[in-house]
């Protein structure tokens, strides 16, 4: 079954391109409004040799600002789940975080601390952290209440309940969240990269932009949705070797 959708996706995607491709020779639509995906790809394989720089960069940002975000949800999420005090009071924070566009945000940040790395991870730390805290509060309430009743009654701590039942317990949502994140953190990265750096993938884009080099922004395009794929099917395969109980 699995296979067979794989072969007609790839199959779709084939013939998307070959219509795009056509489409272009048909209606002669020059390379600078719209290449083919002939042209887009001669350029991937001309650009790694002069873009490494750049992937490196947006990959670094991307991997250690959703570590930090999610970290930071997970610690969040644990705290409001074991102090339900602690919980009404600052959930309602949490949730205005990401209220907040961080489009507004980013330039703030820039301001307060500059153009170098820092004020990018803090803008993709905060994209990923809401998906990872939300989901693990909400995978920690699903916990089953008759066992939690069982491990009492053989006098198991709080903590030992938090620790051996409800943590794994949560571990499916904790793995939507963070699959979620990872997208959102290259997505992140090359809007922090657009508000000012020196370098990265959203600079290639912006350069390439300006200079009607669509083909280029087109291979930047290509390399952001092979970084958030890579990251996405990482995470995907923990998730089954984890969550080997679904």
């Amino acid at each position: 079954m699995k296979k067979s959708i794989i072969s007609y996706s790839l199959l779709s995607v084939l013939v998307f391109l070959l219509l795009w491709e056509g489409s272009t020779y048909v209606f002669g639509i020059e390379k600078w409004i719209l290449p083919g995906p002939v042209v887009i790809i001669n350029e991937f394989f001309v650009s790694l040799y002069f873009i490494h720089e750049d992937l490196y960069y947006t990959a670094e940002v991307a991997i250690v600002g959703l570590l930090i975000g999610v970290l930071f949800g997970m610690i969040t999420a644990s705290l409001l789940h074991f102090f339900p005090t602690m919980r009404k009071i600052f959930y309602p924070y949490v949730v205005f975080s990401q209220n907040i566009p961080i489009i507004a945000m980013a330039p703030l940040l820039i301001i307060w601390f500059g153009f170098g790395l820092e004020s990018k991870l803090i803008v993709v730390s905060l994209i990923c952290f809401f998906p990872v805290a939300v989901s693990m509060l909400d995978g920690f309430s699903h916990s089953d209440e008759t066992l939690i009743i069982y491990m009492k009654m053989e006098g198991a701590s709080r903590w030992d309940i938090f620790l051996h039942l409800e943590c794994p317990s949560a571990l499916p949502s904790f793995f939507s969240g963070l699959k979620l994140s990872a997208t959102y953190s290259v997505m992140g990265a090359v809007i922090a990269e657009w508000l000012g750096s020196e370098k990265g993938l959203g600079v290639m884009m912006t350069l390439a932009s300006h200079s009607f080099r669509t083909d280029r922004v087109f291979v930047a395009i290509l390399l952001i949705v092979l970084l958030s794929t890579g990251l996405f099917t990482a995470i995907s395969f923990m998730e089954r070797k984890l969550v080997f109980w679904l």
